[in-house]
């Protein structure tokens, strides 16, 4: 199942990219959020109803959960498979027609990711993974970097993670920042070893972070919260309290470091 739940993402993640397309750089329509949740444009609705179409015409009997839809804990809690996912993920980026925005897609089954893609359609990059298969980026196997030292590494995270107050200490660990607009895309980058660790301080969505969480997991890093728990998904708040993804050694490493003081940055996660 998770096979054929896979190749159905794959095939969708595409058609969005074309629908994404024909709005990139063209000035969607687009307005602010209530309660300061980011902008959403023309695009991320098209690119929405397209995806509950043909999914849920696929896949019935599963339950939904997006970011551009109205959200029924109790109606996705019910079912045993959920499609999770972001239509656009790096909404900004997209709308300053940067090319690092992605569509974020995966089916979670009671509270676990089974299969998931990010395809980054301006980049001409698809990961992917099932739970019981590699992680792929355009097919191909990827693994994460090999960084053990925090000190050492790169990590994509907004600047302000480097705060004293959110380390040990009063200082953090001297590993250089890095950003990228999609939080699906900065997981993915730390499974393929192009940096060493993502990191968000903020509460993570789970539309977010579902897809990225499986493919950084098969590649072999290692996924939590900020505090260092396990990150379920389905959850009746869709949220993660943070953040932190590595190899296991650099996670280590980073989450030893971290502040045990719960913080939220204040900014994009």
């Amino acid at each position: 199942m998770p096979e054929a739940d896979l190749a159905l993402l794959l095939r969708t993640a595409h058609a969005a990219g074309e629908i994404a397309h024909r709005y990139w750089r063209r000035a969607p329509e687009a307005w602010e959020k209530p309660g300061g949740e980011g902008p959403v444009s023309v695009a991320d609705l098209a690119v929405n109803a397209m995806l509950r179409e043909t999914l849920l015409a696929a896949r019935p009997d599963y339950g939904w959960l997006s970011e551009e839809s109205p959200d029924d804990p109790a109606a996705r809690g019910a079912c045993t498979r959920v499609f999770l996912l972001d239509p656009i993920d790096g909404t900004r980026a997209f709308l300053a027609g940067s090319p690092d925005y992605a569509h974020s897609l995966a089916v979670v089954e009671r509270g676990e990711v089974i299969a998931a893609v990010v395809h980054l359609p301006e980049i001409g990059l698809t990961y992917s993974a099932t739970a019981t298969g590699p992680a792929l980026l355009n097919g191909a196997a990827i693994t994460p970097a090999t960084t053990l030292r925090a000190a050492d590494a790169v990590v994509l995270a907004p600047s302000s993670v480097q705060r004293s107050e959110h380390w040990r200490g009063g200082a953090a660990p001297g590993f250089r920042v890095a950003f990228r607009a999609s939080l699906a895309w900065r997981l993915c980058l730390v499974a393929e070893g192009k940096f060493d660790a993502a990191l968000s301080l903020r509460p993570a969505w789970e539309w977010d972070i579902a897809a990225g969480a499986l493919i950084a997991a098969r590649a072999g890093a290692l996924l939590s919260d900020r505090h260092g728990a396990a990150v379920r998904f389905n959850q009746p708040v869709p949220q993660s309290s943070g953040l932190l993804v590595a190899p296991p050694g650099l996670h280590a490493d980073l989450l030893g470091a971290l502040s045990t003081q719960a913080a939220n940055d204040g900014r994009a996660p």
